[in-house]
């Protein structure tokens, strides 16, 4: 039950008016304004305390109560259970209350247990020491004390205990640098800027003596949306300056390269941005589950037959006078004519005597399965990954099984195929390519070192140098290049090319985000260690970066440039661009940009486009750049300003602001890097194939570079026809006209392999809702069957949103196949949360898509076994489970369904109080669970080594309705057997050897004997990996079974009302041909299925099933060969008798 809205009105009313206006107004450290400032209006903010918890001490109780019957089988037994309380009913209470009692406490004990780890969780993170500055002292108190308006002290490598507004840093320039990888997942150094009125505070008493306000918005969870505006006091008169994201630290984020800094705190405790992002994520639920939901209703439909059976024919049987009941217990006229009450009373007696046809300890014995079977992928030793020092991770055990179904696989690129170890290839400036190394065109020049950069282009060579003199966040110097030609002939198109290059080094000087670290740890992993001892290192928000600026430290000639930088337009996944504004020496403005190809191309003006795109295969950044006169830079300040400004829709009218400065560029040139494939992707790919698998790769790269990396990994062949859907090709043709083209194309021609390149632009056109009534036709329904005609498809320049859409849209299609999205990055982490199971890469770029996940893997080549190994097995072992606890309970159940034909529809119980009890719980539960965790049905190898395996359980083939209906009919067939052999095997009066006669319990205990050692034999037939422990459970659990009769009947129970099973089972057991119809009855009940695998098996095996054989025959071979060696050492006597004589 939702508490939000009851919780949301009480703080309405009770904690203050604050909750509802727009805006909150803060008193930096407590401090009232001056007289005269404004009215005073203190307000109570929620202290720091996070809670993730779910239950406390006093509601866990009710509370999981609550969430546990919200299941309908729960639920259902709990009314059996009440009805069996209120009226009389031919069983006890206690066979419906303690299973469902033992389901309850588990699963609760289970809850609980998951709960007071959150409570620790809490519980440390609350109690973590934080200083805070008071009266002009540093005091150290507890997290969960900090309250709205606190200045705090953060030191390196500290996590910030709440939101903070940066007031000062102990960098001279006011700013420090967080990481935000628990936050965002992004592992890269960010820049924080520091209220300019306030960066220049550097004690306590400095930071205590501010009188100010600051106004912000209420608490909303957008992690990078902040509308803040900082006023501080002057005597009478007050400043106001706006803040942005840049100024906002999040809780969560980790302070680094900084001593400390000083900040006011802002949003405490569940107000946080962190905790308002912790929403739980859409319940995920697996094929199987829908399956056993499906069957559930099926059995609940024959449990409600028979009892509706049961009564009409109870009924019937007794309209006649004779069959009325006995002549000592006659009806009472008033009891006569109260036919309907009567009815109904019967009715809900034989749902009680039937109820156990539902398997309610199936639900925990599946959720002891999926909880205990998750370990096996986190023990995995093939999975643990030697560089990251980590293993495969499992977030969720609910969705095991569903590995194993399969159908298409969402991946992504960077990162994900490839390594996200960005190598600088080469740059193009003003038309003429240049490689950083020493070879062109497969020659080595002896003049040139490695780092520098050589002009490939056509008509000679020249080398050009360039380096990083000094970089800081106020000033950045850069050392000119000079030119040196090893053709003469280049001279005459020096001076503008010059100039050009001067730029273009100068723009990747000035537009970025690198700096420069010592050894430093990122989740865990060192860096900046060479051979045991520090170095320095870059690190940027972006690898591409660091690829730019490890390739451009080449020797120095010329004079140094001193470059002022006024303005930094950072970058955001919109624009896919970020820009600067400098005041060169000679003082000129200029507008450096970098970006993507497609988000600068637009805007040029000048520039050899042509020649500057890239070659085709490698990620590119375009530079551009554009000298602002002195007006346009006071037009560019004035929109900065008054978008900054803004309390509302600031972000929108920031990125109106960008458009309206980022024009008019002058082309400089574009940068070329290339990410290397990780190891085994192109074999994993392949295997995903041969599986039946069909593989998307989802990337933002352009088409070249994406299509480049999918032949590298066999996603495309050199046989395979490739089809474009594109932007270039629809602005030639209609996207009508292009779809129906391709559809045909994939129709006639069907016999070949295609493969199918779309971009994000022409996916959003495909995607649009008012296509459908356009009057072309649905565009999706032709989209989606030219994808399923296409054995791979690879959509490049796509935005997260469309990755989520694009695997919405499968997921809805009308084979509602099962999807699998993996990705490493935080750009990945929607197509995650919407696939059916998703999957994070612990890559580079931080691990928010790791904990977002459903389960995490160091490397793209781990799916392989994960699906193939793993996936196949669990589903293999869960539907056997599934099959075999309705199988068993049909058995158990059947037989009482026939007995009512032979006791007069009385509702007399064929088995005792224990056995009805028991049977679910102890008997027959322990064999079950352990096949489900340990069977193999074929060898590892076998599974890796042909993947096709992989389509014998495609599509839910084993709990599909026939499989279903042959395990339902296999359970009502032995349980005839049970009672019918029984019965005619005892037709006549039976006597012991004392001459005592068998009563309906001996009969009941023989039917109930036969039952258990035929359900756990049928188990142990079907197991084909046997252990020590297979052993010891599935014949312990026969002999736990037979010490429990002999103990029950053997004795008298004092604490019993009853006892009319004692000596029942040894005298059972006295008689031979109860032996006999024992072993005779199990034989005829195993007989058929038997029988059935044999035919099959020689008939028509599956893929699985030869292989099978084929280990068998391997291992018979590898016998042989023993028992070869065996017979040539014992015919040698020297072996055993010593030297022959």
């Amino acid at each position: 039950m939702d508490f939000t809205l009851l919780r949301n009105i009480i703080s309405r009313y009770c904690v203050g008016e604050e909750n509802w206006v727009d805006s909150r107004t803060v008193y930096i450290g407590h401090k009232e304004p001056p007289p005269g400032a404004e009215a005073y209006i203190p307000q109570r903010y929620p202290d720091n305390r996070i809670v993730s918890s779910k239950y406390t001490f006093w509601n866990f109780i009710p509370k999981n109560l609550f969430e546990q019957f919200r299941r309908i089988a729960n639920f259902y037994f709990l009314v059996i259970f009440l009805v069996q309380l209120i009226i009389d009913t031919p069983t006890s209470p206690v066979t419906s209350g303690l299973p469902l009692f033992f389901v309850i406490t588990v699963t609760a004990i289970k809850q609980g247990y998951e709960d007071w780890l959150r409570h620790k969780a809490d519980c440390s993170i609350n109690e973590c020491p934080v200083d805070v500055v008071q009266q002009g002292k540093v005091v150290r108190t507890q997290s969960h004390k900090l309250r709205v308006g606190d200045i705090v002290v953060v030191r390196e490598d500290e996590t910030f205990p709440c939101d903070l507004i940066l007031l000062s840093s102990s960098r001279h320039d006011g700013t420090c640098y967080v990481t935000t990888a628990s936050l965002d997942g992004e592992s890269s150094h960010k820049t924080y800027y520091a209220v300019p009125d306030t960066m220049a505070f550097r004690t306590e008493q400095e930071v205590d003596s501010l009188h100010a306000t600051i106004e912000c918005e209420q608490p909303q969870p957008d992690l990078y949306k902040p509308s803040v505006l900082i006023c501080e006091f002057l005597h009478v008169f007050y400043s106001c300056r706006p803040l942005g994201a840049e100024n906002l630290l999040l809780r969560g984020a980790t302070l680094k390269n900084t001593q400390h800094i000083y900040a006011v705190a802002v949003y405490t405790g569940m107000e946080t941005k962190m905790a308002l992002n912790y929403q739980s994520k859409s319940q995920k639920r697996s094929a199987v589950e829908k399956s056993m939901n499906a069957f559930l209703i099926v059995y609940l439909c024959i449990l409600i037959s028979k009892a509706v059976i049961n009564t009409v024919l109870k009924y019937a049987w007794q309209w006649s006078p004779d069959r009325d009941e006995p002549w000592y217990n006659h009806r009472t006229e008033n009891e006569r004519q109260r036919h309907v009450i009567r009815a109904f009373t019967d009715f809900l007696a034989f749902m009680v005597l039937f109820n156990y046809i539902i398997p309610v300890s199936m639900y925990v014995t599946v959720e002891m399965q999926k909880f205990l079977g998750s370990y096996f992928i986190t023990w995995d030793e093939e999975m643990f990954d030697e560089e990251l020092g980590e293993g495969a991770q499992v977030n969720t055990s609910d969705l095991n099984e569903e590995l194993g179904q399969v159908e298409y696989v969402f991946t992504d690129k960077t990162g994900t195929l490839t390594e996200n170890n960005m190598e600088f290839i080469e740059c193009c400036v003003d038309g003429n390519v240049y490689i950083p190394h020493a070879i062109c065109n497969g020659q080595i020049l002896s003049a040139a070192s490695s780092i520098d950069m050589i002009d490939s282009s056509p008509g000679g060579y020249r080398r050009v140098s360039q380096r990083i003199s000094k970089l800081d966040n106020k000033t950045h110097l850069l050392e000119s290049s000079e030119v040196y030609f090893l053709n003469p002939d280049c001279v005459t198109s020096t001076n503008n090319t010059s100039e050009h290059e001067d730029l273009f080094f100068r723009a990747l000087c000035l537009c970025h985000t690198v700096q420069v670290k010592e050894e430093e740890t990122v989740d865990g992993i060192k860096r900046g260690i060479h051979q045991g001892r520090p170095t320095s290192f870059y690190i940027s928000s972006s690898p591409d970066e660091v690829a730019l600026k490890l390739h451009t430290r080449i020797k120095t000639l010329g004079k140094r440039f001193h470059q002022r930088l006024l303005h930094v337009l950072n970058f955001d996944s919109v624009r896919r661009r970020m820009s600067v504004i400098v005041k060169s020496s000679s003082g000129d403005y200029l507008l450096f940009c970098k970006g993507a190809d497609s988000s600068i191309f637009p805007r040029v003006v000048s520039g050899k486009v042509e020649q500057v795109k890239a070659r085709e295969g490698l990620r590119t950044l375009c530079v551009a750049y554009r000298r602002l006169s002195e007006s346009e830079y006071a037009e560019a300040c004035h929109h900065l300003t008054e978008a900054k400004l803004a309390l509302q829709d600031r972000e929108q009218r920031l990125a109106q602001a960008y458009d309206i400065i980022e024009r008019d560029f002058v082309l400089l040139g574009a940068t070329a890097v290339e990410d290397r494939l990780q190891e085994k992707a192109a074999d994993t790919i392949e295997s995903l194939h041969k599986a039946g698998m069909k593989v998307w790769v989802l990337t933002g790269d352009k088409m070249e570079t994406a299509a480049a990396t999918c032949y590298a990994s066999k996603l495309f062949r050199r046989s395979t026809q490739i089809l474009e859907l594109t932007k270039k090709r629809t602005e030639e043709q209609s996207l009508h006209d292009v779809l129906f083209e391709l559809n045909r194309t994939v129709l006639r021609q069907h016999c070949l392999d295609f493969g199918l390149i779309i971009d994000g632009a022409t996916l959003s056109a495909v995607l649009k809702p008012n296509q459908e009534s356009a009057g072309h036709g649905n565009y999706r329904e032709i989209f989606l069957e030219i994808c399923r005609n296409c054995s791979a498809v690879l959509c490049c320049r796509m935005a997260p949103l469309q990755k989520a859409q694009i695997v919405k849209l499968i997921k809805a299609s009308k084979e509602h196949p099962i999807t699998l999205a993996i990705g490493d990055g935080a750009n990945d982490v929607s197509m995650i949360l919407e696939a059916h199971v998703g999957i994070g890469i612990m890559g580079k770029e931080g691990r928010q898509a790791a904990r977002n996940s459903d389960y995490a893997i160091p490397k793209f080549k781990h799916l392989k076994k994960m699906l193939l190994v793993h996936g196949h097995y669990y589903y293999i072992r869960i539907a056997e489970l599934v099959q075999y606890f309705f199988y068993k309970n049909v058995c158990f159940i059947f037989p009482q369904f026939l007995y009512q034909f032979f006791c007069g529809f009385s509702q007399q119980p064929l088995y005792d109080t224990a056995y009805l009890t028991l049977y679910n719980i102890s008997f027959t539960s322990l064999p079950i669970l352990l096949y489900s965790l340990v069977e193999q049905h074929v060898t590892m190898e076998t599974l890796k080594r042909e993947p096709s395996l992989y389509r014998d359980i495609a599509k839910n083939s084993l709990l599909r309705w026939p499989v279903f209906l042959y395990w339902t009919c296999l359970g009502v067939f032995d349980a005839v057997i049970f009672f019918f052999g029984a019965y005619f095997l005892f037709d006549n009066t039976t006597f012991t050897s004392n001459g005592q006669m068998f009563g309906n319990w001996t009969f009941g205990t023989l039917v109930f004997t036969v039952l258990v050692f035929t359900v756990t034999l049928k188990l142990a037939l079907d197991t084909h990996h046997w252990t020590w422990i297979n052993h010891f459970v599935i014949w312990g659990s026969l002999l736990f079974y037979v010490i429990f009769s002999l103990l029950w009947g053997g004795i008298i129970w004092p604490f019993l009302n009853y006892q009319r099973m004692y000596y029942v089972f040894m005298q059972m057991l006295s008689s031979g041909p109860a032996w006999l119809s024992i072993i005779l009855l199990i034989t005829v009940s195993l007989l058929p299925d038997v029988i059935k695998k044999v035919l099959c098996r020689a008939m028509c095996p599956t893929a699985t099933e030869r292989a099978q054989v084929g280990c068998f025959a391997n291992f018979q071979k590898f016998g042989e060969f023993f028992c070869q060696i065996f017979v040539f050492f014992a015919n040698d006597e020297t072996i055993f008798f010593g030297a022959r004589k």
